[in-house]
């Protein structure tokens, strides 16, 4: 155990993990920036994978909180006003709801990553980067289904109209929508590329948590 900490707590391992930490802050703070008409462009989870790709399940675990941490405090800034307004409405939950489908989209990624590259590293580079958006949207949306109240009235205040609209579609289109599709594309696109760089640099910095 001391000898798996002190490899983890390694300089290579400290410094690569601090870097993919600041792209995560920064990609996600500035993501409201990167737009295709209304359509967001999120390149936040490619970090995440990234890190479990090369370093295993606990950095992409702790990168998916900071993920989840950042989201919260965007929030609390105004940079993202529904969630704002869920927080405002159910705090705890939403905080919980945050940290778990960031941290989970994290280490689920990182394990899925660690178990297919025993077959082929290049198929698991793929399964990582799209398990990630699936994992953190799918719990997104377990979580909304409980918050479908608080959603409708913050969709409702934006002047929609939502009467006879069912829950499902109101968490599936008008919650997650092209969002998670787009996501999902950026990350399986990136996905030879950050199979390259773990290739590259996998071997000499990897930390098997």
């Amino acid at each position: 155990m001391e000898k798996e900490k002190k490899k983890f707590f390694s300089a290579k391992n400290v410094t690569y993990l601090a870097v993919l930490t600041a792209l995560v802050i920064v990609l996600q703070v500035f993501s409201g920036y990167f737009k295709i008409g209304a359509t967001s462009l999120s390149f936040v989870l490619v970090p995440i994978v990234l890190g479990g790709m090369i370093m295993g399940v606990l950095p992409a675990l702790i990168l998916g909180l900071v993920f989840g941490l950042v989201v919260i405090f965007d929030a609390l800034g105004g940079l993202d006003p529904f969630t704002l307004y869920l927080l405002g409405e159910q705090p705890f939950f939403t905080v919980i709801l945050c940290l778990v489908k960031g941290g989970a989209a994290g280490a689920v990624s990182a394990l899925c990553f660690k178990l297919v590259a025993k077959k082929n590293k290049y198929a698991a580079a793929f399964v990582a980067a799209a398990v990630t958006p699936i994992i953190n949207t799918g719990i997104f949306v377990v979580g909304a289904f409980f918050m479908t109240g608080t959603i409708s009235s913050f969709l409702s205040g934006a002047g929609l109209d939502l009467t006879g609209v069912s829950p499902f579609y109101i968490v599936f289109v008008l919650c997650v929508g092209v969002n998670f599709f787009v996501e999902l594309a950026i990350n399986l696109i990136c996905a030879p590329a950050l199979y390259t760089v773990d290739n590259a640099v996998g071997k000499r910095i990897r930390f098997n948590g």
